[in-house]
């Protein structure tokens, strides 16, 4: 907890968004443009959406964006005038979140892409707001101990890890019996094993609660997306894989929760808005007056609490053979499950082929304990290339 509890607070924050045109980054410009006194765009990018990019251009006129597509950047250069800088490509990234003009990264990008960018930002002394779990679940060794070198904070926005943090302060990690986190359980939460075989993209794609991007949201309908946390937490937190449980919360409501030692439970809850732990990060150490919408509890019916079934949902407990198995095995776990997703939204898998892919990759990976960053990617590389090449095997 030492890496990411501080108490300094600047009065104006210079913020590098990457990842503004996905559904966190939207929501993180919503935040910003509510403490236009407090918070402070420097830097934008996006991967392929400048009809959006160019919206918010004109309404936050950063220094610069990055548009990893470079034809796209081209693109967009006649349309952005002199005072903001279009950068493109990974170098781009690196470039931006390197600058002194930028107190604060907030990391939204998606999957595997922001493992990179979070190291050199870390690297250049850059607190960073994590929305991208895949970072740590991926490289949390490497990203833990150059936080630790660097000295910076590294503040969660994910809601589940936002709510821990809350849930701490002020408490000593030594306390904690395990964290509790809470999952939705996505749209299947109550169908039958039998029809999983069924389901198609539109279905796996109207999650109950929560409104985010595609890959997230079949994640969520997978639990993949809690099997992820997980291992996010697990680095977050410095917590053994056994002291961390998850349990099944439809209402969204308690965000997540930490049992102490003796007995206590605490839990932070709030209206499924992911405006609410973005602004937490973005401002803390305080707390600042919002118009967000409040929790009615004469009005709640009720709150209900299940265990996750790992018969239905697999992909929760490959996450924990993958946390189990250490190493470079989550790096796999991640880009196998990223290609398996992908293959779905594209109908060149049935949903309940994501859960074989990942499974297939795992047995066949013999994890690195020590590695560096050219391993991971090597790994990556290799898994996605190999899940891609049997699932096609298996289709045919």
């Amino acid at each position: 907890m030492s890496d990411i509890l501080t108490t300094d607070v600047k009065p104006l924050r210079n913020i590098a968004l990457l990842g503004s045109t996905g559904s966190i980054g939207r929501s993180a410009l919503d935040v910003i443009a509510s403490f236009p006194d407090r918070l402070r765009v420097t830097y934008l990018t996006a991967h392929r959406n400048i009809a959006l990019l160019r919206e918010q251009i004109n309404l936050f006129r950063p220094k610069g964006v990055v548009v990893l597509d470079r034809a796209l950047a081209d693109e967009l250069r006649p349309h952005v005038n002199g005072s903001t800088e279009v950068l493109c490509g990974e170098e781009g990234l690196l470039e931006v979140v390197s600058r002194k003009d930028v107190d604060i990264v907030l990391s939204a990008l998606v999957g595997f892409a922001g493992l990179k960018p979070t190291l050199h930002a870390i690297g250049a002394g850059k607190d960073i707001a994590l929305a991208n779990k895949e970072t740590l679940v991926v490289g949390g060794e490497l990203v833990m101990a150059k936080v630790r070198e660097m000295g910076v904070r590294l503040l969660p926005v994910d809601s589940e890890h936002s709510a821990i943090f809350q849930c701490l302060q002020g408490e000593k990690l030594s306390d904690v019996e395990r964290l509790i986190l809470t999952a939705s359980g996505g749209p299947f939460l109550h169908l039958e094993k039998e029809k999983f075989a069924g389901i198609t993209v539109r279905q796996a794609l109207k999650h109950p609660t929560w409104r985010m991007g595609d890959k997230v949201t079949i994640d969520s309908a997978t639990l993949m997306n809690k099997g992820l946390e997980v291992i996010e937490a697990f680095w977050l937190f410095g917590l053994t894989p056994e002291k961390i449980d998850v349990v099944i919360h439809p209402q969204s409501i308690v965000h997540s929760m930490v049992e102490f030692v003796d007995g206590s439970v605490i839990a932070q809850l709030g209206i499924p808005d992911m405006r609410l732990p973005i602004q937490y990060a973005l401002t803390y150490p305080g707390r600042q007056a919002s118009k967000h919408q409040r929790i009615d509890f004469a009005t709640m019916p009720h709150m209900t609490f299940m265990p996750p079934e790992s018969d239905k949902f697999s992909c929760l407990s490959l996450a924990f053979r993958a946390l189990t198995m250490g190493g470079t095995a989550p790096a796999v776990l991640n880009a196998a499950n990223e290609v398996a997703v992908q293959m779905f939204l594209d109908g060149e898998l049935p949903f309940t082929g994501i859960p074989g892919v990942i499974r297939e990759a795992l047995d066949a990976h013999i994890p690195m304990q020590t590695y560096a960053l050219q391993d991971l990617e090597r790994i990556d590389e290799e898994t996605r290339r190999r899940a891609r090449r049997e699932s096609a095997t298996t289709m045919t």
